[in-house]
């Protein structure tokens, strides 16, 4: 279980991170699927962050702070059930997959930071 809980959450982190920083560049594929979606560019900075505050407190949370990575894991999940949300409302079903695997990852993360 052990590592599981380490192995999941270190991806999680690791992934989350990765595209907080396409987020933040901002790649051309992260700018045509906002705006496909609808979400304003003037928001993927803020979005960023969040999505960066998640990885590090997923990190934070394997370094000793299981509260830190609980609380960390739960708004990625949140974030993500947004993105997915945000994805079926404007209709934009073929790449669904990708925030949707984040949001696996991040449920995966949130359920064995508890369980651990």
């Amino acid at each position: 279980m052990h590592t599981a809980y380490l192995t999941v959450t270190l991806i999680t982190a690791v992934v989350t991170a990765g595209i907080a920083v396409a987020d933040f560049v901002p790649a051309k594929f992260v700018l045509a699927n906002s705006a496909e979606v609808g979400v304003p560019r003037s928001w993927l900075r803020p979005l960023a962050a969040v999505k960066l505050a998640g990885a590090t407190g997923l990190v934070v949370g394997l370094l000793g702070l299981p509260w830190l990575g609980i609380a960390a894991a739960t708004g990625l999940v949140l974030f993500f059930v947004g993105a997915v949300a945000t994805h079926l409302r404007a209709h934009v079903l073929y790449n669904i997959a990708f925030p949707g695997a984040y949001l696996c990852l991040s449920a995966a993360s949130l359920a064995l930071v508890a369980a651990h």
